[in-house]
This record gives C-alpha cells, sequence and structure tokens, in this order.
C-alpha cells in the first residue's frame, strides 16, 4: 500500500487584516473550490469546508476597534475564500452586509467571487446599496479553463456581469492570472467581448507568486522553472511576454473602455475620486494603464491630503504596534524610508492612512506578496514551449 500523503495544516489568517490596496476581513476561511494558482493552496486552505472563524457582529466590532481602520479604507470581504461558494459562506455574506450597513459604515465594500449570484444574495445587494452602502463586485474571469480552475462554473460567472449591471452595483472585471493558455489572441477576445457590455474596468495584474510559491506554480507554467525563484517572488506579478505586448493595443478594439494594471487605480476611477496611491506620473500611469482622460484630469487637480510629519509616523507607527523601527523621512518626497524590514501589514496601512509612499525591505517572514513597499517590479517570461 503506498504511502499516504501527508495532509497540510490551514493556517488561518487575521479576521482583520492590510493588503496594498484594501483592508481584508476574513471572518470565513477556507475554499471547496481548487484553482491551481490560488496562493490558500500551501495554506491548506482549498478543497475544504469553509469555517466561520468569527460572527458577523464580531468581525464588524473587530473592524471598527482594530488598529488598521479608518474611514477613507476599501474593505474587501472574504478574501481567503469564495463568499458565494457554500450556504453558510452565503447566509454569512447576507448577514455580515446588513451589519455593516446597519452601521453606516462609509466605506467602499468589495467582493471578490467566482461563483454564481444567487436571487437571495441579489436581493441582498439591492437592499444594502439603497441604504447606503458603497458596494463594488470584482468578478474573477480569466478565460481560464476548468482544467485550472477546478470546480468553477463558468457559465454561471459570465452571467454575473449582465445580473449586476442590471441592478446597478458596480462591477470591477479581476483579469487575472495570465498564463500561457489565457494570453492568446482568441482568449483575449472572449473574455473582453463580454466583460466590456458590463463592466466599468478591468485591472489585469499577470500572476501573483507569493514567497514560497514558485515550484507550486511550475506546474501550471513550466517556463516559470527557467527563471530564478528569488526574481519570480519578489516580482510585483509575472507576466506572459506575448500578453503583456497584447496589452497596448487593445484600445484599438475596445475604444476607451479603461484597462489598469494597478488595482488602486480602478477604485479610485470606480469611486470617482483622484490618486491617493502616488501612481500618477509613474511608468504604469502614463504607459501601461488606460485611464480615461476625465479621470487623469482629476487625479491631476488632487485633493487635500493629511498633514504629514516625522511626528504623525511615529505616533501611527506606534498605533500599529510598530516601536523599534528605524527610518529616515523625505518630507519632500513624502516618503519613509525603513533601515530594515517591517512586516507588510503595517507598512501597507501606514502608506495608506497617511497617504504617503513607504519603502521597506522586503519582510522574509512575510507569505503575501510583495508590492510597491518593497520596490518589486514586473517580471516578464517569454514563452519557449507550445501551449
Amino acid at each position: 500500500m503506498p504511502e499516504s500523503t501527508p495532509l497540510v495544516t490551514r493556517f488561518y489568517e487575521p479576521v482583520i487584516d492590510q493588503h496594498e490596496s484594501w483592508i481584508a476581513i476574513n471572518p470565513r476561511q477556507g475554499c471547496p473550490k481548487n484553482c491551481g494558482y490560488c496562493y490558500l493552496k500551501d495554506r491548506g486552505q482549498t478543497l475544504v469546508k469553509p469555517v466561520e472563524v468569527a460572527t458577523p457582529q464580531d468581525t464588524v466590532a473587530q473592524l471598527l476597534a482594530g488598529p488598521y481602520y479608518h474611514r477613507d479604507a476599501v474593505l474587501a470581504l472574504y478574501t481567503c475564500t469564495d463568499a458565494l461558494a457554500t450556504p453558510p459562506n452565503r447566509a454569512h455574506l447576507i448577514t455580515l452586509l446588513h451589519a455593516l450597513a446597519a452601521e453606516r459604515i462609509p466605506n467602499p465594500v468589495c467582493l471578490i467571487t467566482k461563483c454564481a449570484f444567487t436571487p437571495e444574495v441579489i436581493t441582498c445587494l439591492e437592499t444594502v446599496q439603497r441604504k447606503g452602502l458603497r458596494m463594488i463586485v470584482y468578478l474573477s474571469y480569466s478565460g481560464l479553463g476548468p482544467e485550472v480552475e477546478q470546480g468553477i462554473d463558468h457559465d454561471a460567472l459570465r452571467a454575473n456581469f449582465p445580473a449586476l449591471h442590471h441592478i446597478g452595483t458596480p462591477v470591477i472585471h479581476y483579469w487575472r492570472p495570465f498564463l500561457p493558455t489565457n494570453s492568446t489572441p482568441e482568449a483575449v477576445t472572449r473574455v473582453l467581448d463580454h466583460v466590456t457590455q458590463y463592466a466599468r474596468c478591468s485591472v489585469a495584474i499577470g500572476l501573483k507568486v507569493k514567497p514560497g510559491g514558485h515550484e507550486l506554480l511550475t506546474g501550471l507554467w513550466p517556463e516559470l522553472a527557467d527563471n530564478d525563484k528569488d526574481d519570480v517572488e519578489r516580482a510585483s506579478s509575472v507576466w506572459p511576454e506575448q500578453m503583456r505586448a497584447m496589452l497596448p493595443h487593445l484600445p484599438d478594439t475596445y475604444g476607451d473602455y479603461p484597462i489598469y494594471e494597478t488595482n488602486t487605480c480602478a477604485l479610485s476611477y470606480v469611486l470617482g475620486q483622484p490618486d491617493r496611491f502616488h501612481i500618477l506620473g509613474s511608468t504604469v500611469c502614463e504607459k501601461q494603464n488606460h485611464c480615461p482622460a476625465a479621470q487623469r484630469a482629476l487625479c491631476e487637480k488632487g485633493e487635500p491630503a493629511p498633514r504629514v510629519n516625522s511626528d504623525s509616523i511615529t505616533a501611527h507607527l506606534e498605533k500599529l504596534g510598530v516601536t523599534q523601527a528605524r527610518w529616515s523621512w523625505d518630507p519632500a518626497s513624502k516618503t519613509p524610508t525603513f533601515l530594515a524590514p517591517i512586516p507588510t501589514a503595517p507598512a501597507n496601512n501606514l502608506a495608506q492612512t497617511l497617504r504617503i509612499r513607504v519603502r521597506t525591505a522586503a519582510n522574509a517572514n512575510d507569505h503575501y506578496w510583495t508590492g510597491k513597499a518593497t520596490g518589486s517590479v514586473p517580471l516578464m517570461i517569454p514563452d519557449n514551449r507550445d501551449v
């Protein structure tokens, strides 16, 4: 009898956490689906029954009492599961949305999903939006097939676009990940011909490879094995070279439809607010994001930002529990540079809350992927094999 494969221990994320673009809220964790690229795989959180780690009421309490919360933050719900994957998940989501609406939470609330919206969830969205909750739905539609996204009903996923458009819920098309198999002209056309009818914009962000993820993902993308592990895992995103070559030409077919490579810019566009993440004027802003002229004008006009100095940075770091860090402060560029790595979540929250740039080396103890704070950049990989 062959030896059994040891089960991966399930690793649970904090209920309230800080990511680069938003505050992540994870009161239920674990996913019954099995997407081959999912960052939950090595956490033991795929092909499992989702479990509750906080009630909806406790979740709201933890959010408002925690150090990461501020009124301008975007909230992303259930990033460690799919909120629509199971009946208990959907019931929890409905209760949580009503709780957020009852609390009159001013923050935009994002829901990221590949699963079907049931009539009960649609009704809930309509209700909480009437009560003033600012909902945005990210529909994660890559164009990959069931051999990669196991357990996903892709017809139902495509049907979500017109259903949400019908009730007036803003949709952002989450176009990720890119592998060689969905980076062909045919695959791109099938995706964009559909989503551009209903979504406000697309966010195209390549493949995110977190620390330790290189070996896991080479089965999906063999060319990754030809690249140094550290280069792949340090990259802000990894792209098939042929897909990056196609992106600048998509406006020839899809006109003014916005396609962003920065998630925060997509959020700014949908929320009708200027850039708060110092993307304006960068290479990705000027050369890669296909952004409407009116949004660029709004970003150039700007808005009042918090007054920041070394004292306010020190005070916020203490609030976040970062008390021993050494850093230098450049007031001209509004950038603190940390002389030793600090955890990713506080670095992201410091940048978001005070609307400043933050520079810190990657923290070896973080399992989350790198981002702007560590200065990471995209990595392009040529297609040298048949797909």
